[in-house]
C-alpha cells in the first residue's frame, strides 16, 4: 500500500499533494502583494483600477482573501489527522484553489461589483466545506464537525459583504468585516487552545498544562457570542454598552488563559514565543473594541487591527512556518531569516495598532511602515518555504 501511495503521490505536482501547501504558500504570497497594492493606493497611485471602494478592498482581500486561505490549507491538512482519511488532493485541490486565486487576480482589474468575481468568491468556501464534511462523517468525528458551519458561515458573511458593496452601505460592510475579525479570532483561540500547551510541553520538555473546563468554557463562549452580537444586535447606546462588557470579560478570560500556558519557557524557541504573542493582540484587541463602543479614544478600525495586523499577523506566520516543516518531513528548526520574519511581524502589529494611538500626526507613515514591515514578513516566508512547499517531502513520505 505504501508503495501504491507513492507511485500514486509522485503523479501529482508536489504544490497540491495537501492543502497546506498551495494555500500556505498563495495566501502569503497574495497578502504581500495585496499589501503592495494597498500602499500604492494610500500614496495615490491608481493600483486598483476597477475598485470602486478600496478601502473595502484591503479589508475584504485580507480576511476572506489571505486569512480563510491559510484557515482552509490549515483544516484541510489537519483533517486527514484527525480522521486518518486521506486529505484532498490533485485536481479537486488544484480547482478550489483556481476558484479562491481568480477573484483575487480580477478584482483589482474587474473591480467588487464584477459578477464573475463575486460568483466565483462565493463558490469556493462551500466546495471546502462539502470537502471537509466527507472525513467527518466517515469516520463519525463529530468534535471536528463544527468546521462545516464555520466555513458556510463565512461564506454568508462573505456574500453580505458583497450585499454592502453593491448598495453602497459602509456601515453595513464595517459591521461584516469586524464579525469576520471576531470569528477568526475566535477560531485562533479555539486551535491555539488544542495547540499551544501541547507545542509547548513537547518543545521544551515541560509538563502540559490542563486546561480548566470553567475558564475554557468562559473564554471560548464569549469571544464567538461576541462575533455573532456585533453582527446582530443593533447599534444603541444600551446594546453598545452590553456589547462592550461581554468584550471585556471576553478579553480579560483570554488573558487568563494565556497567563496559565506556561509562556515563560518559550523565551529561546521562537517557533513558540510568536505565537504567544500573537495571541497577546487577542485580548488587547477585545479591549480595544470595547473602548470603542464606549468611545473611549479609539476607533473600531483602530482596534480590529490589534486583531488583524497582530494576533492574525504573527499567529498565522507562526504556525504556517511550523505546519509547513512538520508536514514536509522536517525538522521543527527555522532559519535566521524566519526569526527576522517574526520580528517584522511584530513590528507590523505595533506600529498599525499601537504608534496611531501614541502619535497620531503620524498616522499615514504608520500604516506605510505597517504594510512595509508586513510586506518583508511575509516575503520572507515565501522565500524561505517556496522550495519546502514546492518540492516532495525531505522523508519520501506522501503528503
Amino acid at each position: 500500500m505504501q508503495i501504491l501511495d507513492t507511485n500514486v503521490e509522485n503523479k501529482i505536482w508536489p504544490l497540491f499533494r495537501l492543502g497546506f501547501r498551495v494555500f500556505f504558500l498563495g495566501g502569503a504570497l497574495f497578502s504581500a502583494m495585496a499589501m503592495l497594492l494597498w500602499i500604492l493606493t494610500l500614496s495615490g497611485v491608481d493600483a486598483l483600477p476597477g475598485v470602486r471602494n478600496p478601502i473595502w478592498w484591503h479589508a475584504h482581500e485580507m480576511l476572506f482573501g489571505f486569512a480563510l486561505a491559510i484557515i482552509a490549507g490549515f483544516v484541510t491538512t489537519a483533517m486527514q489527522n484527525w480522521t486518518g482519511v486521506p486529505g484532498i488532493k490533485s485536481w479537486p485541490l488544484a480547482i478550489v484553489a483556481g476558484l479562491w486565486l481568480l477573484p483575487r487576480l480580477l478584482m483589482p482589474l474587474r473591480g467588487e461589483l464584477n459578477g464573475l468575481v463575486i460568483a466565483m468568491d462565493l463558490l469556493w468556501l462551500p466546495i471546502v466545506a462539502g470537502m471537509l464534511a466527507r472525513p467527518i462523517f466517515k469516520t463519525k468525528q463529530w468534535r471536528n464537525l463544527f468546521f462545516v458551519p464555520l466555513f458556510v458561515f463565512f461564506t454568508l458573511l462573505n456574500a453580505l459583504s458583497y450585499y454592502a458593496a453593491i448598495n453602497g452601505q459602509w456601515l453595513l460592510s464595517e459591521r461584516v468585516f469586524i464579525t469576520a475579525v471576531l470569528a477568526i479570532s475566535a477560531l485562533i483561540t479555539v486551535m491555539g487552545g488544542r495547540v499551544f500547551p501541547f507545542f509547548t510541553a513537547r518543545a521544551t520538555n515541560t509538563p502540559k498544562i490542563t486546561p480548566l473546563v470553567w475558564l475554557e468554557k468562559l473564554s471560548l463562549v464569549s469571544i464567538w457570542l461576541s462575533a455573532f452580537a456585533w453582527l446582530l444586535l443593533p447599534r444603541s447606546s444600551v446594546a453598545n454598552v452590553l456589547l462592550a462588557l461581554l468584550l471585556l470579560v471576553s478579553a480579560i478570560a483570554h488573558f487568563i488563559r494565556l497567563a496559565r500556558w506556561n509562556y515563560q519557557v518559550t523565551t529561546g524557541v521562537p517557533l513558540l514565543w510568536i505565537l504567544y504573542l500573537g495571541y497577546l493582540f487577542i485580548p488587547l484587541g477585545l479591549l480595544g473594541l470595547a473602548a470603542a463602543l464606549l468611545n473611549v479614544g479609539v476607533s473600531i478600525s483602530l482596534a480590529s487591527h490589534w486583531l488583524t495586523a497582530g494576533a492574525l499577523g504573527a499567529v498565522v506566520l507562526g504556525m504556517i512556518a511550523r505546519v509547513s516543516l512538520g508536514h514536509s518531513g522536517r525538522k521543527l528548526e527555522i532559519t535566521r531569516a524566519m526569526v527576522v520574519a517574526f520580528v517584522f511581524i511584530i513590528l507590523a502589529a505595533l506600529t498599525r495598532s499601537l504608534l496611531p494611538m501614541l502619535v497620531p500626526s503620524i498616522t499615514m507613515q504608520a500604516y506605510h511602515m505597517s504594510a512595509t514591515f508586513w510586506i518583508a514578513a511575509y516575503g520572507v516566508f515565501c522565500w524561505v518555504y517556496w522550495p519546502i512547499l514546492s518540492q516532495p517531502r525531505a522523508d519520501g513520505h506522501p503528503g
